[in-house]
């Protein structure tokens, strides 16, 4: 119910992907995805122990490309993503609920 937003306002600065997310949460006031926030944290595991761990992201990857990433992943999960799979998910998963975002959106049409 929650739609994508259409235009970006600015080039957000990140040391991580989570810290990218973080931004983008708090920029466009929209809550991501559980799957998302763990693609995110999955993406800075893949980062440890790399010669370019300490480099921050936007010095690796243009912000723009990277802000666009996280929204194409985003869409993916909200289009496809089987509740089912999810609660399965969260039944193996105690802690699930740190990856569920805080930000509730006001809607235009709540009844949709």
């Amino acid at each position: 119910m929650v739609p994508l937003p259409t235009r970006r306002s600015s080039m957000i600065p990140c040391n991580s992907w989570m810290g990218l997310a973080a931004s983008m949460k708090e920029l466009y006031g929209q809550p991501l995805h559980y799957l998302t926030n763990l693609s995110m944290k999955q993406w800075d595991c893949l980062r440890i122990g790399a010669n370019d761990e300490d480099v921050p992201l936007d010095t690796l990857i243009d912000p723009a490309k990277a802000e666009a990433s996280i929204w194409l992943v985003e869409e993916m999960h909200r289009h496809t993503s089987s509740p089912f799979y999810i609660a399965r998910l969260w039944h193996g998963d105690p802690m699930y609920h740190v990856y569920i975002d805080a930000v509730f959106p006001v809607l235009k049409d709540p009844s949709k």
